[in-house]
């Protein structure tokens, strides 16, 4: 269990590291490792953030990661992608980070953020700003299309598991086609949906929007492949169905028809 008083002296600890290494222009606390969301801190929560810097040197500064605190604790150390990483240390608390100049975040995402360090020219800052404005305009379901989607996933990965293919079918069944029904219950249903949901990942906090539903799901994605695509099909129908002049019954009838449901 990482303490409220280790999860600050690590938040310490990374400023004061990046403001010692050459290079390092800015550090951004995200999700539950930023001030504006430490209410939802708890024993599971990891340390999210954004080390920039300075334009160009991204590449040429990856490969050391002294700046990090506490070295003589980690134990583990990982690339995810050109600039992505994800750190473990000996009490099992995780960095997952990424580590880069600005241009090369020009695409990301961010929701709740704390800029800790920033240079003269409010370079983090900026990129912040910007990120949240792309999350805000990512954050809009098309609950039509995605509950089509979610038929499309269950059909594939029904055959994929007949096929032979369990791993593979698996994938479409327990993975795509929940987060997908998520997404269709989130944008049917968007009134249920808080104000301090993740606008990144509409799975994040689902429960505390919709617990029944989220419970239901977890259950079904529990069970082996097809039985969780026969009873996620059936859930996806009892949920949205009923009232929705949008559902696409005829494709959903198809889908049974074709898997013998």
């Amino acid at each position: 269990m990482t303490s409220p008083e280790r999860f600050a002296a690590l938040s310490e600890g990374l400023a004061a590291g990046v403001r010692a290494r050459d290079g390092l222009i800015g550090l951004v606390l995200l999700g539950s490792a930023s001030d504006e969301a430490s209410d939802r801190r708890d024993e599971w929560s990891d340390h999210d953030f954004f080390a920039i810097t300075s334009e160009g040197r991204g590449r040429e500064i990856r490969p050391d990661l002294s700046w990090l605190p506490d070295q003589e604790r980690v134990v583990l150390i990982a690339r995810e992608g050109d600039i992505g990483f994800a750190a473990l240390y000996d009490d099992g608390h995780v960095f997952e980070f990424a580590f880069s100049d600005a241009a090369e975040l020009s695409g990301a995402l961010a929701g709740d953020a704390t800029v800790v360090v920033d240079d003269d020219a409010g370079t983090t800052a900026t990129l912040i700003a910007e990120s949240r404005a792309r999350a805000a305009a990512a954050d809009r379901f098309d609950p039509a299309n995605d509950v089509r989607l979610v038929l499309v996933k269950l059909l594939i990965g029904t055959g994929r598991v007949r096929r032979g293919e369990v791993l593979n079918g698996g994938q479409f069944i327990r993975q795509w086609a929940p987060q997908l029904l998520v997404r269709a219950i989130r944008g049917r249903f968007d009134d249920a949906s808080m104000t301090r949901r993740d606008t990144i990942d509409p799975v994040r906090r689902f429960e505390l929007d919709h617990p029944e539903c989220g419970r239901r799901i977890a259950e079904v994605v529990a069970q082996p492949a097809e039985d969780a695509a026969r009873d996620l099909f059936a859930l996806t129908r009892e949920i949205l169905e009923p009232g929705w002049a949008d559902f696409p019954t005829a494709a959903a009838d198809a889908v049974a028809a074709r898997l013998g449901w």
